[in-house]
């Protein structure tokens, strides 16, 4: 199942699909450059859709205004989907996806030094797993990364959990459906790479920005991660779009969907140079 591919975004010097080797075999990614001379920084982007939906389509127009804004070579992954393929599957492709982009990033045109990971709901779950697994498995090196109301808890007792759980297009119901596709067992949603926020340790992780919405579920806990990153000694930045539900980000008909991919790329630049 995919979300539906949003309107044409905006032009981009290149745009190219190919595949990557991945721990289940090839991985599909779609890369996309700016109209800068290199070598660039690189962000490597992971989509949202519960692990279960959501695929580089989906994801185009906000990636499109991410390497613009960010002067970067950005490389959307189209990782394996829940249920056919569970946790920890996703991780383990992403971070793979990883470190094939800093291995081949000469190639791309873009600079091995200066890599961030980056995601939305789902796809922040990764990115922030990802920079987990970098920190924890000996790199790489990762310079920022940049989390799009994440996904960091497998519970559902927050204040706004309960106070959006119904009426602001994602749900308590969804985030539970998604939870049950995406997990073998319930065991597995306090491994800290499915539930970030239960980590011991978060210290030495990339300086972050963290964007949660207002009327969304998953805002609490996406904000207590950056308290947790913030008390580990990490440079966070955060901002609540008030008004704003889950799904705004780099959506064409919200004012401020535009606004916070602008902004979202824009510190990636500010954070690689």
């Amino acid at each position: 199942m995919a979300l539906a591919p949003r309107p044409e975004g905006d032009p981009v010097k290149r745009v190219e699909d190919r595949t990557i080797p991945g721990p289940n075999g090839d991985v599909p990614v779609r890369i996309y450059w700016p109209d800068v001379a290199g070598p660039l920084p690189i962000l490597v982007w992971y989509h949202g859709g519960g692990w279960v939906i959501g695929n580089v389509d989906s994801a185009d127009y906000g990636c499109r205004i991410m390497t613009n804004a960010a002067s970067a070579i950005v490389v959307s992954v189209d990782y394996r989907l829940a249920p056919e393929f569970k946790f920890p599957s996703a991780p383990e492709e992403c971070y793979t996806a990883l470190q094939w982009v800093v291995a081949n990033a000469e190639e791309l045109g873009g600079d091995a030094g200066r890599v961030a990971v980056g995601g939305d709901s789902a796809g922040g779950n990764l990115a922030t797993v990802v920079a987990i697994m970098a920190r924890d498995r000996g790199g790489p090196k990762l310079g920022f990364q940049l989390l799009v109301y994440p996904v960091t808890d497998y519970g559902f007792d927050t204040a706004s959990y309960a106070e959006n759980a119904e009426g602001y297009l994602l749900t308590k119901n969804s985030m539970v459906w998604f939870w049950g596709h995406y997990l073998e067992s319930p065991d597995h949603g306090r491994d800290p790479l499915s539930s970030p926020l239960k980590a011991e340790d978060l210290s030495g992780l990339p300086p972050a920005l963290v964007l949660t919405a207002e009327y969304d579920p998953l805002r609490d806990e996406g904000e207590a991660y950056a308290r947790r990153l913030q008390e580990a000694g990490v440079a966070v930045e955060t901002k609540r779009y008030d008004g704003q539900i889950h799904g705004f980000f780099a959506n064409p008909a919200i004012d401020d969907g535009r606004e916070a991919a602008v902004r979202g790329g824009t510190a990636v630049k500010q954070a690689l140079g």
